[in-house]
């Protein structure tokens, strides 16, 4: 195994408060870099320190304005390849475009592949993300790619609320399996939203509720909310066949359009709890919302790639 030096992280613009409470989680600074457009909209980068044969790594969500961030870290990745790093790794929190997968519609493209070749062909060594939409977007990589969980984090919150009588509820079925090692943490039993979409503009209409969820406290999984469309039906369904309070959580809190709007004057859902792969507003968190930190999540796994350490390991009860 190649032995690098010194660490180096560093942020582009998507997230730098994450980036700096995972170097506070390190016990070291943020690393020092300009990342700024032009007056003809051009993207520039300088890192100004020295890299060479470092251990570096780029922090950067690929959230809104989505092409903006992407360009931001592929020419970040290029001026640390071009500054001698000795290995370079993507910190993605938040890996845009996961949505579009796979050919589900004719003459479509697959998207998450091709953002996939580019991070790689700019230079990237490995790539370290969040709770990717969907597990075969790893094989769309030539490099190493590390998934962490917000699962446990998570889980941890809601233990902690000592919520009673509760039921876990998936918000559609390609969400079931992860929402079932939820429920497994929280020794709590597994439903699941069936819903039928009705185009690319993100609406949804819910069809039924799978699993027995009358006169209890139920939980709404799913891995981002974007519009809120789909978790609030799901919670106007949910209250409706009898249940007493409709928590929700995700992992990526994109809240496109109206969304947090839309959230906060719900009288079905209780309370979302999300995490800081995308910074949310201090003024958005309005009582309804909560965010919890994966910035610890994101320095210990820095902190296991960096010394050769088993990342698995971190989420072995």
């Amino acid at each position: 195994m190649a032995v690098y030096e010194e660490l180096k992280v560093f942020s582009g613009n998507a997230n730098p408060q994450l980036a700096a409470t995972i170097c506070e989680y390190l016990g070291m600074p943020l690393g020092n870099i300009e990342v700024f457009k032009f007056s003809n909209d051009n993207t520039f980068v300088r890192i100004m320190e020295n890299v060479r044969q470092r251990d570096v790594f780029l922090v950067q969500g690929l959230t809104a304005p989505t092409n903006d961030h992407v360009m931001e870290l592929l020419i970040m990745i290029d001026a640390a390849k071009r500054a001698s790093a000795g290995r370079v790794t993507a910190v993605i929190p938040y890996y845009g475009y996961g949505r579009t997968d796979k050919k589900d519609q004719p003459r479509v493209p697959i998207t998450a592949r091709l953002v996939a070749d580019l991070l790689t062909v700019a230079g990237a060594d490995r790539v370290l993300t969040v709770d990717l939409h969907a597990g075969q977007i790893q094989g769309f990589f030539n490099i190493p790619v590390d998934e962490l969980s917000a699962l446990p984090i998570l889980a941890e919150y809601f233990t902690e609320k000592k919520l009673e009588d509760i039921v876990v509820v998936a918000v559609d079925i390609g969400i079931s399996k992860r929402a079932r090692d939820f429920a497994e943490r929280l020794s709590a039993p597994l439903a699941i939203i069936e819903k039928r979409r009705s185009g690319n503009d993100g609406t949804s209409e819910t069809l039924n509720i799978i699993g027995d969820v009358k006169g209890k406290t139920a939980i709404l999984m799913d891995d981002e909310v974007d519009t809120g469309g789909s978790l609030l039906n799901a919670a106007d369904a949910l209250k409706e066949q009898g249940v007493k309070e409709v928590y929700a959580c995700c992992t990526h809190p994109v809240f496109s359009k109206n969304a947090v709007e839309r959230i906060s004057s719900s009288p079905s859902l209780k309370e979302l709890v999300v995490t800081d792969t995308i910074a949310v507003d201090v003024t958005k968190r309005d009582g309804k919302i909560t965010v919890i930190s994966v910035a610890g999540l994101l320095g210990e796994a820095i902190h296991r790639i960096h010394n050769g350490l088993s990342v698995g390991a971190m989420f072995v009860d």
